[in-house]
This record gives C-alpha cells, sequence and structure tokens, in this order.
C-alpha cells in the first residue's frame, strides 16, 4: 500500500489463498452505498444477496466481505419492507409474507428425499439427508416459531453426493426463506 492510497475496507488475505477481487467489492460497495444513501429502489436485498465476486490473489478476506454483505442486505430488507409496509399497509405485508412461507411449507413438508428435483446418478447435488435436516428446522421454524436466525439460513454448506438433490433448487428455497424472516423480522 502507497502512503497516498486509502486503507483496505476488508482484511487481504496473502499467500496461496484467494480472496475477492478488490476492485470488484469497492465497486459493488460504492455503488450499494450510493443507492443507499439516496433511495434507490433499483438495488434490491436479493441483489446484494445474489452478488458474486471473482477470486483473485491478495483480494479481500472472504469471510469478512461476505458478513459485511449479510448486514448490507439486511439493510436493504428494512427498507424495503418499510416501505412496502408504508405502500400496502402491515395488514397486506404480513398476509403476502405468510402466503411465501405458506409455499416453502408445501415445498419442504414433502417426504424426506424427495423434496426437491434430483440430479442424476452420474452427478453431483447437495446431499439429501443434509438438505433434509436443514428443511425440517426451517419447517418447526414456520410452524411452531423455533429459532432460526438469517445468519444460519445464510451461512448452510451441505456436501455433495452422486444423485443428490438439485442445488438451484435448494439454494432459490434458501432465498426465500431469508426473504420471510426478513420481511418478518
Amino acid at each position: 500500500m502507497t502512503p497516498d492510497a486509502p486503507p483496505a475496507a476488508f482484511p487481504e488475505v496473502h499467500g496461496r489463498e484467494k480472496g475477492y477481487d478488490r476492485a470488484a467489492v469497492d465497486a459493488f460497495l460504492a455503488k450499494a452505498r450510493d443507492a443507499f444513501e439516496t433511495g434507490d429502489a433499483s438495488l434490491t436485498a436479493a441483489d446484494v444477496r445474489q452478488v458474486a465476486f471473482p477470486l483473485a490473489r491478495n483480494g479481500y478476506a472472504v469471510a469478512q466481505v461476505d458478513a459485511a454483505l449479510g448486514r448490507i442486505e439486511d439493510a436493504f430488507a428494512v427498507r424495503e419492507r418499510d416501505s412496502a409496509m408504508a405502500r400496502v399497509g402491515a395488514h397486506e405485508w404480513v398476509g403476502m409474507a405468510r402466503e411465501n412461507a405458506q409455499v416453502i411449507l408445501d415445498r419442504i413438508t414433502r417426504p424426506n428425499g424427495r423434496r426437491f428435483d434430483r440430479v442424476g446418478g452420474l452427478h453431483y447435488g447437495y446431499r439429501r439427508d443434509e438438505v433434509d435436516l436443514v428443511t425440517d428446522k426451517i419447517t418447526a421454524f414456520l410452524e411452531d416459531g423455533e429459532p432460526v436466525t438469517v445468519e444460519q439460513v445464510r451461512s448452510v454448506a451441505f456436501r455433495m453426493q452422486r444423485g443428490g438433490y438439485r442445488e438451484a433448487q435448494v439454494d432459490a428455497l434458501l432465498d426465500a426463506v431469508v426473504e420471510v424472516i426478513l420481511a418478518v423480522a
């Protein structure tokens, strides 16, 4: 770092380990800051959740950037929730969140091993038993109010197995769960 350069936004990784490309992270954070401060609704909590950065040598530490993105997503979600409640009313907003929760429940209360499409036997997908365990916890949250945090859902990781669940479906469901939690938080 040169004496006139601004300090890094996050810790950097060195050596053989790769981190998120610093320029890409810095550009996205500047865009997010500007959108939030100006009230620009073109950048949403879902956009923050789905952003991906290339890996690079001497990049930013992944865990710290991901944690910051979680906080940014939360801030956008609160703003979106407040705006929607002002527009449609709290009763309607809660009703929409309930509908979304019911769609999730309809999917995850299917029998174990059959909750999502499976990839072919020669391909790898998420381990069915691990996904079923997580979806059981989400079911308990949605039906009985058992505690589940956004961070728990965001940080879940599954091992792979041949003939496992299709990753895109599971990831989409987890995104929907995050949206429901943020909608009612």
